[in-house]
């Protein structure tokens, strides 16, 4: 059974609520320190900096109207470059100097596996990481809160679309050589297994780098006709390119934690790409929320919002809406349960996460490529 993965479920009118009455009495705790530690440089920084700006847009509204019962939110940042050493380094900061309330939007698989030992002794809450990994989603030993589908949810969608519509049986993957891409690896093997299927082949490279060239000769030599993807938009881009410049174009699904938008603004040539997205597309969804994000966005002077943004804003959101409950000082108990509380009760917000058709399932979103 998962942990829950609590959504942003929050009704229009309580939006006003939350942006607009968190002037109630203040306390003694005028600040509430949050830590995030996220890759701001790097061949991912694209994914941290758009995290970060969708968070710090909300989070700057709250406090501008009075903040949070009184109390300023700050966010604070600090790079990782996607790298799980770093990422150690920052958080021990976090919650040894800067004595932050939790750890907010964390990015990554490899780099919450390397801070797991810390939370595990600590019990600092841990919410709303950018991962779909099992182990934060499925009893977990820290004290998470998750909004997103797992990467089972989208491993599951991805095989079901190469199987199902495109009709493939020769599937292969591109892996990233971490714990982010054996935990995808491992739910795209699940999810073959019910076809009575096995990848054909099998390629990795390494974190943070572009190459891609013997997995490319591998996969080539296979004879797959459609390939799993498993990384972050730079590498995967220089993939799909290289392969097309060769003469080979399999069909492609990717997961979310790739960026769709980077990644479609990086690829040169025609393509059948998918990818598996787990928030929708702001500019075509109807939720009040969606509304609100491309206001509060363009506000800020964003002109080109993307999921990344809306990812971001929802997780601030979501902490916002929980906090406001709590008493100052913010306490892990009272802000874990309203967290908890708030994804399972409201409507607006977990209509964008909850398949409703499914017992503790999530939606998962589709995005496709075409060259404009």
């Amino acid at each position: 059974m998962k942990n829950s993965h609590t959504q942003f479920l929050l009704s229009f009118p309580l939006l006003f609520f939350i942006t607009y009455s968190f002037t109630a009495k203040a306390n003694n705790q005028t600040v509430i320190k949050l830590g995030m530690s996220t890759a701001l440089t790097g061949p991912a920084k694209k994914i941290g900096t758009q995290l970060h700006l969708g968070s710090e847009v909300y989070f700057e509204k709250i406090n501008k109207n009075g903040g949070i019962n009184g109390a300023q939110i700050k966010l604070l940042v600090a790079d990782d470059g996607y790298e799980p050493k770093k990422t150690v380094t920052n958080t021990r900061h976090f919650i040894s100097n800067e004595n932050v309330v939790a750890l907010f939007g964390a990015m990554g698989t490899p780099t919450s596996h390397a801070v797991t030992p810390i939370l595990e002794k600590l019990k600092t809450p841990y919410l709303m990481p950018f991962s779909g990994a099992e182990f934060l989603h499925t009893a977990p030993t820290i004290n998470v809160f998750n909004i997103r589908a797992s990467y089972y949810d989208e491993a599951k969608i991805q095989i079901k679309y190469l199987v199902e519509e495109k009709k493939h049986t020769k599937i292969g993957f591109l892996i990233q050589a971490d714990e982010f891409g054996y935990v995808v690896e491992t739910g795209l093997l699940k999810s073959l297994s019910k076809y009575n299927l096995k990848p054909v082949k099998v390629a990795r490279y390494l974190r943070n780098t572009h190459e891609i060239t013997q997995a490319l000769e591998v996969l080539k030599s296979s004879g797959a006709t459609a390939i799993s993807l498993v990384g972050t938009y730079k590498p995967l881009s220089v993939f799909i390119n290289t392969a097309y410049e060769q003469g080979y174009k399999p069909d492609y699904t990717s997961i979310s934690f790739a960026s769709s938008s980077d990644l479609f603004a990086n690829l040169k040539y025609s393509t059948n790409l998918m990818v598996t997205e787990v928030v929708p597309n702001p500019f075509q969804c109807k939720s009040v929320w969606c509304t609100e994000f491309l206001k509060d966005m363009k506000n800020a002077n964003v002109t080109t919002p993307n999921r990344l943004h809306f990812e971001g804003y929802l997780n601030a959101v979501f902490f916002s809406l929980a906090a406001q409950h709590c008493p100052q000082p913010l306490e892990n108990t009272c802000l874990m349960t309203q967290l908890n509380k708030s994804f399972r009760e409201d409507q607006q917000l977990n209509s964008l996460f909850l398949d409703k058709n499914s017992i503790n399932g999530h939606l998962v979103y589709r995005s496709f490529f075409s060259l404009k």
